[in-house]
């Protein structure tokens, strides 16, 4: 059996995410996870909440709470939506939980003593509006390469380049927006990562089947200006895990805290760690450690573009750095960024629909199947209510449902609720056998290949064959001049149902199960159409479902494009 280990970047825990986060990393991420566990791979797929650093303590702040409880229950509300939108991790830890403590310090260590941190006196930009050091991504200024006006002090978010908060024009503080801010001297740890160029050119360069957009990022990052530059692993804050190599104090980082670009990557280990100690699995090592088994284990990982630099240079620097027998990726799914309704999803400016406003306008299937369909591969996609009522109408009612809702009332209506017999298969069956061996081939192919728009596309043509089929064969014309023959097609079109739920299932597990439901049979992946088409014999029970997907009118489409038009409060 193979063993396939899948991580979705970590959200931070302030606040609820937006559908452009969604679609960038854990939707994409449990699409290839279920349908590894349906074509029979052992799979371990992990994600947790990114508890650390000034967005938690801001936004805890905010809501008058101590940073530990606002985590605490804001990781309640992420778990919770996670299993709204059918999220089906193994386990979604928290990056501040003890395991996560124990490995970083341990990562700190190993690294200290291979000679791959240095210390540093640095001069840090303080606010005296806020009273405090501002961590770089609270410096907002004006970014020296492209000119956009709301780049970071750590990066800008337009071109990507990785920048330092003093290299931003006019700089302010995102905080309070004061631009009273002094350089202050003060000392950080940095992790050495010009010192490991070499080696992680030699391994970004192995991976030849990695997307563009992946590698692109990474070789610009790697040979940016002078190079890839040391990058400092440590912040002046209260909120994280404390400074220590290993077990042991850190002399003169006393009161500091690990960065949290430096924790949270670790945190996909720890999460392993977790889901064992919280009674779910029975060995974390072998998924993690290539001298404990973790050599047999593919790892992918799913991400937005503006993740890509961390995760392979700065966590792979920390693995390959610590010496030790640590499990690297082994592929990185990538993802452009989609954009709401000409403009920007936006977490800090609120705008754009966002995941429990989602699933209180419509069920997870209705925007799993959109997002997916029109992921933003390779390139920025956008979402318009336009083109999401076009889809879920198009698609999932009246190709699908359609498809569904046709066959088993007219059986219902002829036959009873029961597969009926009599009759043979006849060429038009024999030729959509053919079809959809060919399709399921191809569709079978994206998905390994996670071209997750391609494998939609697919996936809706089988879907519209047997429309196009039905449609042809006309059961209900057959059925005045020979019964027998409309038993056939109805049978055959009836035993369709169980192969499209196996099929739909990683893009649409709702909609699937109710399918499978209602046929009384189990969810199974069909390895062959010819063989699944028999699933279903003369005088099988089974129910005619509801309806699996209702239309969205005009009338709440405006509505809900008034709704969501401007910033959420």
């Amino acid at each position: 059996m193979a063993r396939t280990l899948i991580t979705s970047a970590i959200p931070y825990i302030n606040g609820i995410k937006h559908l452009g986060n969604l679609i960038g990393s854990q939707l994409p991420a449990d699409l290839y996870a279920r349908y590894m566990r349906a074509r029979g791979n052992e799979v371990l797929f992990l994600c947790a909440t990114d508890e650390h650093g000034t967005p938690a303590e801001l936004a805890a702040a905010k809501a008058g709470k101590p940073v530990a409880e606002y985590c605490a229950e804001m990781w309640e509300v992420q778990a919770k939506l996670a299993d709204g939108f059918r999220l089906s991790f193994d386990h979604f830890g928290r990056s501040s939980s003890p395991q996560n403590h124990k490995l970083t310090q341990h990562f700190a260590g190993k690294l200290a003593e291979a000679g791959l941190i240095r210390e540093v006196t640095e001069k840090q930009v303080y606010s005296k509006a806020d009273g405090r050091f501002l961590p770089d991504r609270y410096i907002e200024g004006t970014c020296p390469n492209c000119g956009y006006d709301k780049a970071r002090g750590d990066q800008c978010e337009n071109c990507t380049k990785q920048l330092d908060p003093t290299d931003l024009i006019e700089p302010h503080s995102a905080i309070s927006g004061s631009t009273d801010l002094e350089v202050r001297e003060t000392k950080h740890l940095y992790l050495r990562q010009s010192a490991m160029r070499d080696r992680l050119e030699a391994w970004i360069d192995s991976k030849s089947d990695w997307p563009v957009l992946t590698t692109s990022i990474a070789k610009k990052w790697l040979n940016d200006g002078d190079g890839l530059q040391d990058r400092g692993i440590t912040r002046d804050l209260d909120w994280g895990i404390p400074v220590k190599k290993g077990d042991a104090d850190w002399p003169g980082m006393e009161g500091k805290v690990f960065y949290v670009w430096f924790d949270a990557p670790i945190e996909y280990i720890a999460c392993a760690a977790e889901w064992v100690d919280a009674g779910k699995g029975d060995d974390w090592e072998r998924w993690w450690r290539t001298d404990k088994g973790a050599d047999g284990v593919r790892y992918v990982q799913f991400m937005g573009k503006d993740n890509v630099p961390f995760h392979t240079l700065s966590f792979p620097a920390t693995i390959l750095g610590s010496g030790e027998p640590w499990k690297l990726v082994d592929y990185i799914k990538s993802f452009n960024y989609l954009n709401y309704d000409g403009g920007q999803f936006s977490t800090s400016q609120g705008r754009g629909v966002f995941m429990d406003q989602a699933l209180e306008i419509l069920p997870a299937d209705y925007w799993r199947w959109w997002l997916l369909s029109h992921a933003p591969e390779t390139s920025d996609s956008e979402f318009t209510w336009e083109n999401f009522q076009a889809g879920v109408n198009k698609d999932l009612a009246d190709v699908l449902g359609n498809f569904v809702s046709r066959i088993t009332k007219f059986c219902r209506s002829k036959f009873g609720e029961v597969v009926p017999e009599g009759g043979e298969m006849g060429e038009q069956e024999q030729a959509l056998i053919a079809e959809l061996e060919t399709r399921l081939a191809g569709y079978q192919h994206h998905m390994d290949a996670i071209e997750i728009r391609k494998a939609a596309a697919e996936l809706r043509a089988i879907w519209a064959a047997g429309n196009e089929y039905l449609q042809s064969a006309a059961p209900w014309s057959a059925f005045k001049e020979d019964p027998d023959r409309a038993a056939a097609i109805t049978r055959f079109a009836l035993n369709l149902i169980p192969v499209y739920a196996g099929l739909s299932a990683p893009f649409i597990p709702d909609a699937a199960a109710a399918m499978a439901k209602a046929m009384g049979t189990e969810l199974s992946w069909p390895e062959s159409v010819a063989q699944a088409i028999s699933t279903l014999p003369a005088g099988h029970a089974f129910t005619v479902p509801d309806v699996l997907f209702a239309k969205i009118s005009d009338e709440a489409r405006e509505d809900w494009q008034a709704r969501f038009s401007g910033i959420r409060t």
